[in-house]
């Protein structure tokens, strides 16, 4: 794997080993939530439009902490914000810790913040130190956030039951976060500071490649957060109790996890990323079409089309940051190029929640809601189109 252009003790792979640690807590605090929803509600008292602006706004604020990701990692170092950045994410989880909708609200804001600079920060990080294999270090990093996402929707409910309540199941994911700080901190210190040049530090929103992948990023970052807020309150209303709803959420996250690992490594052998993009996003429009118009398919029931979002989501993402770390030509342009990508896809995805909740409201229903991730996916499609498999930035 190819090293960094500035001097450092550190290997590729104890980076690598590094960034999984603090990639596993890049969604888990967001997960442990679907499940308890529907409790949240009841305990507070509050609409489906207002739970559903706690993930919004959480994720409105991965937006602006991917849109200051580059100034802030120009600052104090991409390595070292990176490790500010999950400290923000267990802040912000031991604030949910308080059973209170202001707190609620709060604290997933400071999760998001944390989450959205994490985000940024790490695409530069994969481009200064793993440049040979982005790929897959890409993969392998989002495949961290997947199992974590994976375990906090799974034990969600049987947490908060085995804790006493709601909140201490969200505060619980705290613990890991703060673990994976210290093991990234003695790594972080080893890696010199570069020089701040004030380059490439601007948002490069004038670029039609940078502008293309946003519409990309906004549309699989809206469908994934519309699916992970109401994919278990949409089976609920199916009928299914929270448990097996917060199970079919878990399968759809375990399912995002080979998708991620393996798509982004097939489209990096041939560069063939158009086909894996849109093979993969047909997958999740096929899982969508179907959650629709047939919740409940005999047999196999609402499993398949779980599996077939979660490849669609799953792969989505990583593809997204595999082909901003193909053709930009350092660290910092990927992780300017990154931060506007996901800092526009994070603002897009954190209207949806919002906006299928006050749809759910108005309409005592779910099909308009979910009309809007199939909005989502035909930009995805018109971006996947556009940007096409021209050559990689050498």
């Amino acid at each position: 794997m190819t090293l960094s252009s500035r001097p450092t003790a550190v290997r590729p792979w104890v980076v690598l080993l590094g960034l999984l640690a603090l990639a596993a807590n890049l969604r888990a605090s967001l997960a442990g939530y679907p499940p308890l929803l529907e409790t949240v509600r009841a305990e507070l008292g509050t609409s489906a439009g207002v739970a559903g602006l706690v993930q919004a706004g959480a994720v409105l604020m991965m937006g602006v902490g991917s849109f200051a990701g580059p100034a802030v990692g120009a600052r104090f170092g991409r390595e070292r914000a990176l490790g500010g950045a999950v400290g923000l994410v267990a802040l912000g989880g031991v604030l949910r810790g308080i059973p209170a909708l202001a707190s609620l609200i709060g604290g997933s804001l400071v999760v998001g913040a944390g989450i959205g600079l994490a985000g940024v920060l790490l695409s530069g990080v994969v481009k200064e130190h793993l440049e040979s294999r982005a790929g897959a270090a890409t993969g392998g990093y989002v495949v961290s956030m997947m199992v974590g996402a994976t375990v906090a929707s799974a034990v969600a409910v049987p947490l908060s039951v085995a804790l006493g309540g709601w909140s201490w199941s969200l505060a619980v994911w705290a613990v890991p976060a703060l673990v994976a700080v210290a093991v990234w901190t003695p790594i972080a210190r080893r890696i010199p500071v570069p020089e701040r040049t004030g380059q490439r530090s601007l948002l490069p929103w004038r670029d039609p490649f940078t502008r293309l992948t946003a519409c990309y990023q906004a549309g699989t970052s809206v469908m994934f957060y519309g699916w992970l807020t109401w994919l278990a309150p949409y089976y609920e209303g199916q009928g299914w109790s929270p448990t097996q709803a917060g199970l079919l959420l878990a399968v759809w996250s375990v399912t995002q996890i080979p998708a991620a690992l393996f798509a982004p490594a097939l489209a990096e052998r041939r560069r063939r990323w158009r086909f894996w993009a849109s093979l993969t996003l047909a997958c999740g429009l096929l899982g969508t079409v179907g959650a629709a118009a047939l919740p409940m398919p005999p047999v196999l029931g609402p499993w398949v089309w779980a599996v077939l979002m979660g490849i669609g989501v799953g792969a989505g993402f990583p593809l997204g940051l595999t082909v901003i770390a193909w053709r930009t030509p350092d660290g910092a342009a990927s992780a300017a190029t990154s931060g506007f990508a996901l800092g526009v896809g994070y603002t897009a995805a954190g209207l949806a929640p919002l906006l299928m909740g006050v749809l759910i409201d108005l309409t005592r229903s779910y099909p308009a809601a979910i009309a809007v991730l199939l909005a989502a996916g035909a930009l995805q499609a018109f971006a996947i189109v556009r940007i096409g498999d021209r050559p990689a930035t050498p």
